[in-house]
């Protein structure tokens, strides 16, 4: 059962058919953790029916003199009957022979997917035109969410396709898959949608078969668009409108390989904030990292830098080989939800903006603002699962990288200089109990005796460390086989003071029925003010005539991971933004604040390496 990330894929029925390879690509998504929802068209599958049957396929010429499928009612079941035998067939065969649980369906089965039949259509037949009343297209109205979530959850991959119910007609409907593809990508809050085509992805030139156009926005005009990449292109723009954050036409009859086009939201902003545009509107909520990483890969193209994914699942840029390391360490995940992001002339609002794109993108910018001397290694790398207690992107950092000194990107503001951080001591409390009558002499309810067993808690965990901070932050509770269960979350933020080894002072035995888990116990970091690192910052800012303000924060950042086991090693987080909007709705960076840290962290960088090397 999966609760990932969504990708909403549209296949044509040629890719089905002729190209299974796709299927590949599709169980390496699943195999992540992605939930999958195939939305399938039926050309090649519907002519392939009718030749079959030894039956004309008819088609209407509309006043535009664009040719479309007459779908009367008598065409409908020819309709459903391809997709059953050549879509939904080889999708279940394709995908089941790779150890995939599948469900597959037409849209319209048990009208899951409904509509409304279009109005009638002008059309030309014998050379006058005519009014058609009987063609069964229509448009989308709404699915069942809640239903289809669940199906998402519980299979590996979902298919749908055409047609659709129309409750009012009480009868199936054609309609286009790509659009239906974009409706529910937006029904369901969809994290990625993916348009496989034919081509590279749309072309400047339908001649040249890689004359992919990389980007466009929703002020863009593409004269090249023809036949039925058109809607495509509509049901692409439709989506980004309505909130999906990372939408592209990728091919050919691939989701990895070959060109790809990708739809951004808004109109092209300023030419020094492109980057941070990008990466702002790709979701990557912890645990599905993956594509903006490939982005960044296959985006970032300096000379003399070297860029890679490592097994974690981190970027990793490195830029000269000398034994002088500063490491650069932002995260590129955030938590959830997604929501489209937005700019102004001033900047951008959106998920992740301040926690930590805005602070990754300035890192990935010093690759090329600074010179690396033959003696110095810049390593800049976006963590993955930095939200999440796994912290998996960091763990694989300390123990597969070494590096002199770090910085950490999280956002401190442009002002101000973040030297240390509180660690997390992170449990999971579960209380179990036989059901007894409420009215029980001496009866404690599962939940009162979880009250009661974080208080005790708090109070070791006090007597440890007195700067402490703790917050119970989720509670769970279940009633099966006359078994009570409760389940708490408690976190703490321990200050540096409390040492490395504060977790193994305090007690979590207690009677039986009462289980406390230690989730994570990070230690705090505290780095000092008088090493090179920090003199470097102290530089910069000299230099820009502004004054520098020292921070030490209460939560929790990859530097804490690190210093498990770095020892010696000064470690500092810098970057643009207001870190009491990290995890809110209101998270907001300005591009002023963001060029001004850029500034700062380029001079610092520099001078760390002339300090360091004498260059």
């Amino acid at each position: 059962m999966s609760s990932g990330s969504l990708y909403v894929i549209k296949l044509g029925s040629s890719t089905i058919v002729n190209h299974p390879e796709v299927f590949a690509e599709i169980e390496r998504i699943a195999r992540r953790g992605s939930r999958v929802l195939i939305v399938a068209g039926g050309a090649e599958a519907i002519r392939r029916k009718y030749e079959a049957i030894s039956r004309p396929m008819p088609f209407l010429t509309l006043a535009s003199g664009d040719e479309v499928r007459y779908c009367s009612p008598e065409e409908l079941p020819i309709i459903r009957d391809a997709y059953h035998e050549n879509i939904l067939s080889v999708i279940h065969q394709q995908l089941n022979g790779r150890g995939l649980r599948v469900y597959a369906q037409l849209g319209g089965d048990q009208g899951l997917v409904y509509g409304q039949k279009a109005k009638p259509i002008k059309a030309i037949r014998d050379h006058k035109p005519v009014i058609v009343r009987d063609s069964y297209f229509g448009q989308f109205t709404g699915s069942h969410t809640a239903f289809l979530q669940s199906a998402l959850n519980a299979f590996d991959v979902v298919t749908l396709t055409p047609p659709i119910w129309d409750p009012e007609l009480r009868s199936y409907i054609n309609i286009d898959a790509d659009v239906l593809a974009a409706h529910l990508a937006v029904d369901l809050k969809a994290h990625h949608l993916r348009f496989v085509t034919g081509t590279e992805g749309l072309l400047s030139d339908i001649a040249d078969p890689h004359s992919t156009i990389a980007d466009v926005y929703e002020d863009d005009v593409i004269q090249s668009v023809q036949g039925r990449m058109k809607q495509k292109v509509r049901a692409a723009q439709l989506a980004i409108r309505e909130g999906v954050g990372d939408v592209q036409i990728t091919g050919a009859h691939t989701l990895e390989k070959g060109g790809r086009t990708r739809f951004w939201s808004g109109k092209r902003g300023p030419e020094a904030f492109d980057l941070l545009n990008k990466v702002a509107r790709i979701p990557s909520v912890s645990e599905d990292e993956h594509e903006l990483a490939r982005f960044l890969l296959e985006n970032v193209r300096i000379p003399s830098v070297a860029g890679k994914i490592d097994e974690a699942g981190n970027i990793v840029f490195r830029k000269g080989n000398g034994p002088h390391t500063l490491l650069l360490l932002g995260h590129i995940d955030t938590v959830p939800h997604v929501w489209l992001v937005r700019s102004d002339n001033e900047g951008l609002t959106g998920r992740g903006v301040v926690d930590a794109k805005g602070s990754f993108v300035n890192f990935v910018h010093m690759l090329e603002d600074v010179e690396v001397p033959e003696q110095g290694t810049l390593l800049v790398i976006g963590a993955v699962e930095e939200e999440i207690s796994s912290s998996k992107g960091a763990f694989y950092v300390r123990d597969h990288y070494a590096a002199d000194a770090v910085i950490i990107g999280e956002p401190s503001g442009d002002d101000s200089l973040t030297l240390g951080y509180y660690g997390l001591f992170k449990l999971r409390i579960t209380i179990r109990r036989a059901q007894e009558h409420t009215a029980a002499k001496d009866t404690v309810s599962v939940a009162d005796e979880l009250y009661q067993v974080v208080s005790v808690i708090r109070q070791r965990v006090l007597a440890i460390d007195p700067h402490s901070l703790s917050s119970l932050i989720d509670i769970q509770h279940s009633h099966e086989e006359g078994y009570l269960t409760a389940v708490g979350i408690l976190n703490f933020r321990i200050s540096p003071e409390a040492g490395s080894d504060y977790a193994s002072s305090v007690p979590l035995a207690f009677n039986e029925g009462v289980t406390v888990e230690v989730l994570r116990a990070t230690p705090g970091f505290a780095n000092p003010r008088s090493d090179d690192l920090v003199k470097s910052f102290i530089r910069s800012f000299a230099k820009q005539q502004r004054s520098i303000r020292y921070l030490k924060k209460k939560g929790t950042s990859d530097m804490n991971t690190l210093a498990t086991t770095w020892r010696g090693v000064p470690m500092v987080a810098y970057g643009p933004g207001d870190s009491s909007r990290d995890h809110t709705n209101e998270e907001y960076l300005s591009f002023k604040e963001s060029a001004s840290a850029r500034v700062i962290l380029r001079e610092a960088v520099s001078e760390w390496f002339r300090i360091r090397t004498g260059v």
